[in-house]
């Protein structure tokens, strides 16, 4: 039986803007405060896991032992399929310390000039850690496809070159209620919410 969640405040272990907004946007409706770990000036542990999990856990442990609050850490990623999965955990990585994810979907699309196959998936590991040790973990996933040249300036990431399965339009076009029906991220926050906070 999972715990349930019961406390006012959560750190969301993260210094994404975008991704500690589109986390705050899921739990809107929960009576949480969230607080970005970034806000609280929490340093950024070093992810040396070899799985999305693994880095999320890593994350949610060392914000909650920060912190003295729960934390909700998510590690997520693009998964190429003729890459052999790659970027995968390294996604951030591959933007460079600056983040530019311009220049790492172009990366991408280089490297997927000798391949037909284009499919990809979205894997999103949620894990929310309690200070007295206690942790829950969750992984949602989205399969697609990417198009080229990227279209659509909402989202962040990898959004704007990754059509979901079912849809004609970018996670880079749609709309952010749209997306959080929709997207990996939506998919472990349901299991997240059906556990922790019914």
């Amino acid at each position: 039986m999972a715990r349930h969640f019961t406390d006012k405040k959560l750190v969301i272990a993260s210094h994404n803007p975008g991704k500690v907004g589109e986390i705050a946007d899921l739990l809107d409706g929960f009576g949480v405060e969230v607080i970005s770990a970034s806000a609280l000036g929490l340093t950024e542990p070093v992810e040396d896991g070899d799985t999305f999990m693994a880095n999320a856990e890593i994350k949610a442990r060392a914000a909650t032992e920060a912190s003295g609050l729960p934390a909700l850490a998510d590690d997520s990623g693009l998964c190429v399929h003729a890459l052999g999965g790659e970027p995968g955990i390294y996604s951030a990585r591959w933007a460079g310390p600056d983040k530019n994810f311009t220049v790492a979907m172009q990366t991408i699309n280089d490297k997927l000039d000798a391949y037909p196959d284009r499919t990809a998936h979205f894997i999103a590991a949620l894990a929310l850690a309690w200070p007295d040790g206690h942790l829950e973990a969750f992984e949602g996933r989205v399969d697609g496809a990417l198009v080229w040249p990227p279209s659509g300036n909402r989202g962040f990431g990898y959004d704007p070159m990754f059509r979901p399965v079912g849809h004609e339009l970018t996670f880079g076009n749609f709309d952010p209620a749209e997306k959080h029906r929709v997207s990996h991220r939506a998919d472990a926050f349901r299991q997240l919410v059906a556990a922790c906070f019914r």
